[in-house]
Parts: C-alpha cells; structure tokens; sequence
C-alpha cells in the first residue's frame, strides 16, 4: 500500500482553531504537511514568513496529532519574491515523495476559486483535491482583528500560539492587514 500524503497550504496568518478542525480530520492520511504561503498569489499582506512558520511549528506542538509536519518547500523552490504555485509545490513534492499519494487539501477561502489556480485542470488530472471546509468557523482575520483591539484570542488559536502573539514583537497587526 502507497504511503498517503496530504498537503495542507495556507497563509497561517496566523494558525487559528479554524485550521485545527480541518486537520484534525486529516488523521487517514500517513503524513499531513503544512504549508505556509511563501509569498501570496494574490497579494495578501502576511507576517513574515520565517515568524508564521515559528507560529506553525508551535501550533503543530499544541494540537499533538503526530502525523503533522511544516514544510517549508515554498520558501526551498521560490524564485525571487515571486508567489509559489499550487502546481509547483505539487511538482516539487511529486519528486520529493515519488512513492506516495499526494492529497491537495484544499480549504473554504480557495475551495470556490480554485479554478482561478495556476494549471486548475492539470492538478485535478494528477493529484487528488480534497475540499475540507472548517467545522469550527475561526479565521485568522478574527484573530488579527481582536489582536489590533488588543481583546482575548485565546479561544480562536491554541495556548502558545496565542502566547506568542501577545508576547512576540514580531506577531504585530496593522490596521491595513487586520482583513485581509
């Protein structure tokens, strides 16, 4: 039996209880990666990328659901500050892990504009496409906006991710990035 591979991208901006209801239903697969978005396709603002995959790295902590990993390969295959395609990841992660199925896990902010992907059609014909809403309806925008009011986060992330967005210098929201 083929080892199963799901990968999970999104901004993380941050990781929020809204991410975890989709993971937590990825338990089949044999390995569940997250992605966070090297640079955005369609230019959303985004914290830094090295301080999302801390953030990713502690939420992974916290959930404790031992098939999760970060990947960093967005940031491994981009080419300047040029946004990394779903395809490209696909591609670079069809090389990395030849003997497996590859599942392109897909959430509810790209599940109804997934045709708008580089090579839609192409990804559909070689990898499988899970479309994985949220059960728990907890965006990362939530999270930014009640940091920018400075109110209580604790219920939309895990524990030490939210300690990190209260604590860390690095972890501030502007207005412009609050809904975006």
């Amino acid at each position: 039996m083929k080892h199963t591979l799901a990968v999970f991208g999104s901004a993380f901006n941050p990781p929020s209880l809204g991410h975890r209801s989709v993971l937590e239903r990825l338990g089949q697969f044999d390995k569940v990666l997250l992605l966070p978005s090297y640079q955005h396709a369609w230019g959303k603002i985004m914290l830094d990328y090295n301080a999302r995959c801390d953030l990713v790295r502690a939420f992974i902590s916290d959930i404790g659901q031992s098939n999760l990993e970060l990947s960093t390969l967005e940031q491994q295959i981009a080419t300047g500050d040029s946004a990394v395609t779903t395809f490209a990841v696909m591609e670079a992660l069809q090389l990395q892990y030849p003997d497996s199925n590859i599942t392109f896990v897909i959430g509810p902010d790209n599940f109804l504009s997934f045709q708008r992907f580089y090579n839609a059609d192409e990804i559909l014909k070689r990898w499988q496409v899970m479309a994985c809403p949220e059960t728990l309806p907890i965006r990362s925008t939530l999270i930014r906006n009640a940091l920018v009011k400075k109110s209580d986060i604790s219920h939309y992330t895990t524990p030490t991710v939210a300690s990190m967005l209260i604590n860390d210098n690095r972890f501030q929201f502007n207005e412009e990035q609050q809904g975006r």
